[in-house]
Formats: C-alpha cells, sequence, structure tokens
C-alpha cells in the first residue's frame, strides 16, 4: 500500500499529477483512510506506469491521441483484457503510421530519380484536384505557401502541368504523412542539391522554425510511440498475470 506522495514518488511524477489521473479516470478510484488520506495498490501503480508510458511522447494527430486515451481509461477501470485488445490495435496503427511515413519518403527518392518531366499536357487546378483525390482549396494553400510555383496563362489562370503533378503528389504523401508545411517547404526548397538526404532535409528544423514542433520529427515520434506501446502491452499483461 502506498500513499499519494510514496506512489508519486516511485514514478518520480509530483502528488498533484496523481489526484490529476484520478480525477480523470485514469486510475482506479483509491479507497481512503478515515483522516482522509488516500491510499494506494499495487494495481494503481500499473495504472499509473500504464499512463505515463502511453503518455510519454507527443504525437500531434489527434486520433493517435485519442486511442492512446482509451487504453489509459479502460486500465483506469480496471479492464485490463479491453486495455490489451486496444494496446494491439493502437500498436497495429502506429506501424501502419509509420510504413505511410516512409513511404512519403521512397515517393520523394523515387521522384528525386526520374527523367526529366515533358510538360506536354496541362491541366486545370480543379482537374488535377480530381486527378490527385484531393481538394481544389488543398492546392490553393500549397500554393499560397509557396510549396509549389504554378505557371499562370496571360489571362492568370494557373496551369498544371506534369512537373507541378507530380509536386503535388509528393505533398500530398507528405502531409498524410503528417509532415509540416515548413519541413516539406524546406525540402522543396533544398531539393536540387547534390544526393540530398531527403530524411534529414524533412526532420530538422532551421533556426527560425519552432524547434520542438512534433510534426517535423514525425518517424521519430512515432518510432518512439511503438516502443512505449510495446513496453505498455507488456505491462498490462504483467498486471493480469498478477491478478491470476
Amino acid at each position: 500500500m502506498y500513499q499519494t506522495k510514496e506512489i508519486a514518488d516511485r514514478l518520480g511524477i509530483h502528488p498533484n499529477t496523481v489526484r490529476i489521473y484520478e480525477e480523470w479516470g485514469f486510475i482506479s478510484p483509491a479507497p481512503r483512510l478515515e483522516n482522509g488520506y488516500r491510499i494506494f495498490s499495487d494495481i494503481h501503480l500499473f495504472q499509473l506506469k500504464i499512463a505515463r508510458t502511453l503518455f510519454k511522447n507527443e504525437i500531434i494527430q489527434e486520433n493517435l491521441r485519442h486511442q492512446a486515451r482509451q487504453i489509459v481509461y479502460a486500465s483506469g477501470s480496471e479492464d485490463f483484457i479491453l486495455a490489451e485488445q486496444l494496446t494491439k490495435a493502437y500498436l497495429a496503427h502506429l506501424r501502419q503510421e509509420h510504413k505511410h511515413a516512409l513511404h512519403a519518403i521512397t515517393i520523394v527518392e523515387k521522384w528525386l530519380k526520374k527523367d526529366p518531366i515533358e510538360n506536354k499536357s496541362t491541366f486545370s487546378r480543379k482537374e488535377v484536384a480530381q486527378k490527385l483525390d484531393i481538394t481544389v482549396e488543398s492546392i490553393r494553400n500549397w500554393e499560397r505557401n509557396h510549396l509549389l510555383e504554378v505557371p499562370r496563362l496571360p489571362n492568370g489562370s494557373p496551369v498544371f502541368r506534369e512537373k507541378e503533378i507530380e509536386q503535388l503528389i509528393v505533398i500530398r504523401s507528405l502531409r498524410r504523412a503528417h509532415y509540416s508545411i515548413n519541413a516539406i517547404m524546406r525540402l522543396m526548397q533544398n531539393i536540387e542539391q547534390p544526393e540530398p538526404n531527403v530524411i534529414a532535409l524533412l526532420n530538422t528544423p532551421s533556426d527560425d522554425e519552432d524547434i520542438v514542433s512534433v510534426t517535423d520529427q514525425f518517424v521519430q515520434s512515432l518510432l518512439q510511440a511503438i516502443d512505449d506501446t510495446v513496453e505498455a502491452l507488456s505491462l498490462i499483461r504483467e498486471v493480469q498475470n498478477s491478478q491470476k
């Protein structure tokens, strides 16, 4: 049995964090002594470890955070069977997201190796949006953010050639892999370098960028989240075994 400060010290957190986690349902309600002091058990210790492990790594994508919270809520209600099922699904999702992120980099690398593009065919913005299954507003947004320069007719209408379409394919893939506008801009601005290091360009913020942005470090964050989720799964199985 542990008092609030004792269990907090075991995890290196502030006692208020323990109280907040109980209030949020991340751990089971702690019984109280006659003097009102909370008393925590080893189950609470496991629940705290699971929550701290899953929340260790910050990932901007809200869907991933939501899945992690659902695992913690299941653990907090002592439904460790459900927690294990949710953790397995979360781990599979993280691995799939990591695969998509790496695929985006592969697309860029393949794009770099292609022969010069012949710009014979031209398309309107609407035609390109339909062709690539993206919205017209997304294309406008990427243009406004200078991710690509689109030639224009004398009347000011944009004309998309094969070159711009390939650039859009790369941009679309990287945005779906959750790279930030700044990361993609950095890549586009430096892509003509001899043998550019694509991963380094995407994942290294410049001095004038927000260096705490997780988006620019999405691949590394996913790898860390995968490791943390494997650890959380081990904790969940450990607590299940302790209850047998």
